[in-house]
């Protein structure tokens, strides 16, 4: 069945009516990001003339009360030899002493105030910086749903027969982007953003157990910050890794495979049921160029979180061969499997695979039957000269 004319400008608008939306949603994301950089210094100026306001409250107190205890000895002095001085000289000690109290008092005042607006600041501060982290992740995102409609998608569009599939495979586009989104909010609001926002808090309550309970007190609860930290930096670093591993650039493809998996797998160490996960590398220990072992990475990847979401496997098993003409990478579990020639709604990703291995001019295979595990393939041709 062919597309007829109208049914393809109808497309067409459509298409066009969600780049649109979608490049003013970047625009309007990218200048949330820029006002909350303005923000962000803003509030950085403000902490830092607070804190300098602090330093110098603490230093005048400090010379106040040595004041203050001089004007003590001498009013007791006076008082004490009252037939000795005059009215006049024990009213002046005396009220010297009282207006050097008074002021401390300003000043303890001045100073706790102080201390809130930092405390309120430093708040403040984290809030913004997670707005300008989201907002340039969802950027990103944005450029990459942006640039598959105005591309991939239109050179797709030419080989559906269908013109409601491709409807639907443009909004499926969008609804995984989003999902996405909504994932990594999630996990930083109630990961790192909690956890900091907690660190602040408790820092204060050290402050205080200091003050009032003494230095064991607050030792104590140093120890309890310092593993709330320690958690916080873990889901920093493996949000990190989900997003895109800084290992991947600096050390190559297979270290950086050992790395996420034993991440993965120490991330689901608290569920009996998490599966044990093996990688094996049989081939060469060669650089490849970066956008293959990105494509590589992404792919298995992929593969090796659909084992762990659908799977209820015990045991994953990851296999990379990289050779001078090609490279293998094999993903196999022993879990529930499936029957490859059903089509289920949310299949997204492994056509999303798919479609990465074709433009590495690639293969990728899924064995699988019901009760007998899944096995994924990946076969990607490299030219000799592209090894390092």
């Amino acid at each position: 069945m062919s597309i007829r004319n109208d049914e393809t400008k109808l497309l067409d608008t459509i298409l066009d009516k969600m780049v649109e939306t979608v490049d003013q949603s970047k625009d309007q994301i990218f200048s949330i990001a820029e006002q909350s950089r303005a923000d962000y210094e803003t509030l950085m100026t403000e902490l830092e003339l607070v804190k300098s306001h602090i330093h110098f409250s603490i230093i005048e107190q400090e010379e106040l009360e040595r004041k203050v205890k001089i004007a003590r000895r001498r009013l007791s002095e006076v008082s004490k030899n009252f037939s000795v001085y005059s009215e006049e000289v024990v009213r002046e000690a005396y009220e010297k002493a009282h207006d050097l109290q008074m002021k401390l008092l300003v000043l303890r005042q001045n100073e706790k105030q102080l201390i809130d607006r930092r405390n309120d600041l430093d708040r403040r501060l984290l809030s913004v910086q997670t707005t300008i982290e989201r907002a340039e992740h969802l950027v990103s995102q944005t450029a990459v749903v942006l640039n598959y409609l105005t591309q991939d998608m239109k050179q797709f569009g030419q080989a559906l027969k269908d013109a409601r599939l491709k409807q639907a495979f443009g909004l499926q586009v969008m609804e995984a982007q989003e999902e996405e989104r909504k994932r990594l909010s999630r996990e930083i609001h109630d990961g790192p953003a909690q956890m900091m926002a907690n660190v602040l808090m408790r820092s204060d309550l050290i402050e205080k157990l200091y003050r009032e309970r003494g230095v064991e007190e607050a030792f104590k609860e140093i120890r309890d910050l310092k593993k709330m930290v320690r958690s916080a930096l873990y889901e920093v670093r493996r949000i990190i890794y989900d997003l895109r591993p800084m290992a991947l650039d600096d050390l190559g493809l297979i270290p950086t495979l050992k790395k996420y998996l034993a991440t993965v797998s120490e991330y689901n160490r608290s569920n009996s049921r998490a599966p044990d996960i093996e990688f094996t590398n049989i081939g060469m220990d060669k650089r490849l160029p970066a956008k293959l072992e990105v494509a590589l990475f992404r792919l298995i990847q992929e593969s090796v979180q659909n084992a762990l979401k659908h799977a209820d496997a015990s045991r994953i098993q990851v296999k990379l061969e990289i050779k001078k003409d090609h490279i293998l990478a094999v993903v196999k579990d022993n879990g529930k499997g499936f029957s490859v020639n059903e089509t289920k709604s949310g299949s997204f990703g492994i056509m999303g695979m798919k479609e990465r291995v074709e433009l590495l001019e690639g293969d990728i295979t899924l064995h699988s039957k019901p009760g007998e595990g899944t096995a994924v393939l990946i076969s990607v041709p490299v030219l000799k000269q592209t090894l390092n």
